[in-house]
């Protein structure tokens, strides 16, 4: 008997929305499924496949710096130059569409709390602006594409720019995660991978999560797709692309690949209230700030991110949270290559990975995702 999300998966796979996908919906017996295959005309996906799971790293860098704040290495508020000095002596545009050049200095330094919450002044700018232009001509504007420069590059052309807004007093997407990576590795002293593989993953069994997929893995990363209008068009190969062995640079900054089974390993630690295997991961005052919404009213601003996402919706620390609706309480987030995780108060997981860019073709099967009854 085939359960609902396999029924889902299916029926996704045979309109050609996904080749296949992986995904866990229930409480903590709950494994993964695996539907359709690893590409277009691939072999059939395996559940052990390795994904590329983009900006669902952003919860499991936001556990890694709590943990730091919980050694005593760096605080919630700590201005966050003391270890990314590229970052002293910040300008402000003075309103967002204005020219690179018309600025005031900052009112205060950007702090770890500022990172968490994407209120940094840093961020995706969706209009067409002098900075948007700038983000993109210096290759600091974020995409769907792997990143193409090394984190310190990275972080020295982001620094060239003024910042969008006043550090607390907006609300941006994305490169305030960027620097929180690169911060986790000036913290540390070591490279982010490496702090996060002995200090995360390691303790919770997270053996197949990392910025890439060493070699004698490679060959479970499933094809990358976008739909193009016509049908699903290949970004990166099988067994290929950029995660498939060592990057060619340091990708402190960059996004993790992950496991059904590692991911899932992680959503447990937190719907068991950061605990895992009799270890205190994750103290109940830094999860619960993590998972409620963590964002100044006034900082919700309409062109901040896509039209209506502040409808019922708030951001805490690397993950999106409900507010209000059937799912109040509900948190969790998306990659833009096509996954997606929630936690629900009862300690419910759900997690779908796929391989297609996030887009029109994929949102309804999102939707759909989000409301499979978990039995």
């Amino acid at each position: 008997m085939t359960s609902p999300i396999e029924e889902l998966l299916a029926s996704h796979v045979e309109h050609g929305t996904i080749p296949g996908a992986v995904a866990i919906v229930g409480g903590p017996d709950a494994e993964p499924v695996a539907v359709g295959r690893a590409g277009v005309r691939g072999e059939a996906l395996r559940p052990d496949a390795i994904f590329r799971i983009q900006s669902m790293t952003k919860a499991v860098t936001s556990v890694a710096a709590l943990r730091l704040v919980e050694q005593g290495r760096i605080q919630l508020d700590d201005p966050v130059e003391r270890w990314l000095p590229e970052l002293a002596d910040r300008r402000v545009l003075v309103s967002p569409g204005a020219g690179l050049d018309d600025t005031v200095p900052a009112p205060r330094q950007i702090t770890l709390r500022h990172l968490l919450t994407n209120t940094s002044g840093y961020g995706q700018i969706i209009d067409d602006t002098p900075l948007h232009d700038a983000m993109i001509a210096n290759g600091t504007e974020a995409g769907p594409e792997p990143v193409e420069l090394g984190a310190d590059e990275w972080l020295a052309r982001l620094s060239e720019l003024p910042l969008a807004f006043a550090p607390g007093e907006g609300w941006r997407y994305h490169l305030s995660f960027g620097l929180l990576g690169i911060l986790i590795s000036r913290v540390t002293g070591r490279r982010t991978g490496d702090h996060l593989r002995d200090d995360l993953f390691a303790p919770l069994g997270m053996v197949d999560t990392g910025f890439f997929a060493p070699e004698a893995a490679a060959h479970r990363l499933p094809a990358a797709y976008r739909h193009d209008g016509s049908g699903l068009i290949e970004t990166e190969p099988a067994g290929g692309g950029f995660y498939a062995g060592e990057p060619p640079f340091v990708v402190d900054h960059a996004e993790l690949v992950s496991t059904a089974a590692d991911y899932a390993r992680f959503l447990r630690m937190l719907a068991a209230g950061g605990v895992a295997n009799g270890e205190r991961m994750l103290s109940a005052e830094h999860l619960a700030m993590m998972t409620s919404d963590q964002v100044p009213a006034g900082a919700k601003t309409p062109e901040s991110f896509f039209p209506g996402f502040w409808d019922g919706m708030g951001w805490g620390f690397g993950v999106g949270v409900q507010t209000t609706g059937a799912h109040a309480g509900r948190y969790g987030w998306s990659g833009g290559q096509g996954t997606d995780f929630y936690v629900d108060p009862d300690g419910t997981i759900g997690l779908l990975l796929i391989q297609v860019e996030m887009g029109p073709a994929v949102f309804p099967l999102l939707g759909e995702f989000q409301e499979i009854p978990s039995r």
